[in-house]
C-alpha cells in the first residue's frame, strides 16, 4: 500500500466494502456525536466521511486536529445505513471506519474558513489566497477554466 493513499476521496463505491484503504487530504468538516465523531476528508478529487468511534485512538487524533489539517487514515470501507446515505456525494453510501489516523500537517486557527461560501473583502481573499484556493467554488472555477484551456489547445 502506498504510504498516503491507496485511492483518492472520491474513489470509493459499495463495491469497496470491506476493503481496508489508506485516504490522505485535508479536514474539511467534523460532526461530534458524543460517542461517534464524523469527519468529512477532502482532496483535490472530492470528499469522504470518516468514521470513528470513542475510545480508539483514532477518535483522540481526529479530535484534537483542526480543519485544514492534513491527515492520513487507514481503515475498513463500510456501507452507509439506508437513512444516512447521502444520495448529493459520489461516495455516499460509503463511509470510511478509521483504525489509525497520522497527522501529516496540523492547521493553526484560520484567518477565514475553507468551508462554507461566506463572502470575504478582497483584500482578504487576496493575503490568504492559498486558502482562498481550496474552496469549492473557486476550485470548480480553477478546474473549470483549466478544462476550456486543455480543449482549445487540443
Amino acid at each position: 500500500m502506498h504510504a498516503f493513499r491507496s485511492h483518492n476521496c472520491s474513489q470509493l463505491r459499495t463495491a469497496n466494502v470491506g476493503e481496508e484503504v489508506r485516504l490522505s487530504g485535508w479536514i474539511h468538516n467534523v460532526r461530534d456525536h458524543g460517542n461517534l465523531m464524523f469527519v468529512d476528508l477532502r482532496d483535490h478529487f472530492g470528499l469522504t466521511q470518516i468514521v470513528s468511534e470513542e475510545g480508539s485512538e483514532a477518535f483522540k487524533m481526529l479530535d484534537a486536529a483542526r480543519k485544514e489539517s492534513v491527515i492520513t487514515v487507514t481503515g475498513k470501507v463500510a456501507a452507509r445505513s439506508d437513512e444516512t446515505v447521502n444520495p448529493n456525494l459520489p461516495t455516499g453510501e460509503v463511509e470510511l471506519v478509521a483504525e489509525a489516523v497520522e497527522m501529516q500537517g496540523p492547521a493553526e486557527e484560520l484567518p477565514m474558513p475553507v468551508f462554507g461560501e461566506q463572502e470575504y473583502p478582497e483584500d482578504i481573499r487576496l493575503r490568504y489566497r492559498f486558502l482562498d484556493l481550496r474552496r469549492e467554488k473557486v476550485h470548480a472555477n480553477m478546474m473549470l477554466r483549466s478544462q476550456v484551456i486543455t480543449s482549445l489547445r487540443n
